[in-house]
């Protein structure tokens, strides 16, 4: 009879192992934050999924079984992949979402076997991670054109607006991370030759930049710049309070226009119902790279460059979606003038 040990409590060690240093990544160093929080929220996820569906989360040593008991733990590892998954579309999540949690159970059992010796016969590897592409939504170089000039608009901001919307064009400019831009203090920028430069080492990547700023991002910097070389440069906002902001800017800034969006369950794809969107409703951090990758390949800046700003490897799948994105962006605009000529 094979012996079984619930996963729960050993999911809750992986996460404090995670926590505490005694489990690293490969290249030994620290699990991320935001990796830790992920666990936090698939390990919520398979609680929830306990309690509802009543579907017992065990674990057992797969080395002591015998070929009946074997097909047995396979078999329940099947079940377990199926009715977990559709218990997150039921709760309305799409394909990467849930992909992203099967993920984070893979890693799961990789510790299990690598760190804490126990055999669970890599069953795993019979869970498939899906992915979607999400429609990538970025500023057009007007609208930043406008965010970054318009006088008027700016004055019409109060204090807290204002010092988000130079969050956000700084990060349209640079394209860095929401969890890189507001770890920059003074140290991060350097002048030469009468030109000023931001270096930093990404957070993420752990990839160096070394970028030159626009005067217009040079005034932002001086109007946030502390008196001390260890005070962060812009005043940390909660990450909700920042994306809710961004849709109130984008709404006075009058980016109002209907836009359609579309996810993916299960690899088809939905059309997101309810009220009509508008670009407004859709702004959020994640917009500020995007838009800085965009706008440079756009504006015509070669491919390589990009990549040396955006820290993206030569075959990066997520950078190939910009080139792409921006190709679209191109043709549309060739298309405008096509159009003009061709009239009488």
């Amino acid at each position: 009879m094979k012996k079984t040990t619930p996963l729960l409590p050993l999911f809750k060690q992986f996460i404090r192992d995670s926590e505490t240093g005694k489990r690293l990544k490969k290249n030994g160093e620290k699990i991320t934050k935001g990796s830790i929080d992920n666990y936090r929220y698939t390990y919520n996820n398979l609680e929830q999924f306990e309690e509802q569906t009543g579907f017992d989360l065990r674990i057992c040593d797969a080395s002591k079984l015998n070929k009946r008991e074997r097909l047995s733990e396979k078999n329940y590892w099947k079940k377990f992949y199926k009715k977990y998954t559709e218990f997150l579309y039921k709760k309305g999540c799409y394909d990467n979402y849930v992909g992203a949690n099967i993920k984070q159970i893979r890693t799961f059992f990789n510790y299990l076997k690598r760190d804490k010796d126990l055999n669970t016969g890599d069953y795993q590897l019979l869970f498939y991670i899906r992915k979607e592409e999400v429609d990538i939504l970025v500023l057009s170089p007007e609208q930043l054109k406008f965010l970054i000039h318009d006088t008027e608009f700016h004055n019409s901001l109060s204090p807290a607006m204002k010092r988000i919307k130079d969050v956000f064009v700084f990060g349209c400019t640079t394209g860095l991370r929401y969890s890189d831009i507001f770890q920059l203090t003074n140290k991060n920028f350097e002048q030469q030759n009468g030109e000023w430069y931001l270096k930093l080492k990404s957070q993420k990547t752990k990839t160096y930049s070394f970028i030159k700023l626009p005067n217009y991002a040079v005034v932002i910097y001086k109007n946030h710049k502390s008196t001390s070389s260890k005070t962060p440069l812009f005043k940390k906002v909660t990450l909700f309070i920042f994306n809710r902001s961004l849709k109130q800017i984008g709404e006075k800034a009058g980016f109002t226009d209907p836009i359609e969006m579309s996810r993916e369950r299960q690899g088809k794809t939905k059309q997101l119902n309810g009220k009509q969107l508008r670009f407004s409703d859709k702004m959020s951090s994640h917009m500020m790279r995007r838009t800085a990758i965009t706008t440079l390949l756009i504006l015509g800046m070669p491919e390589h460059l990009v990549r040396k700003i955006s820290g993206h490897s030569h075959g990066s799948n997520s950078f190939n979606r910009y080139v792409h994105y921006a190709q679209a962006y191109i043709d549309k605009e060739i298309d405008k003038v096509h159009q003009k000529l061709e009239k009488n």
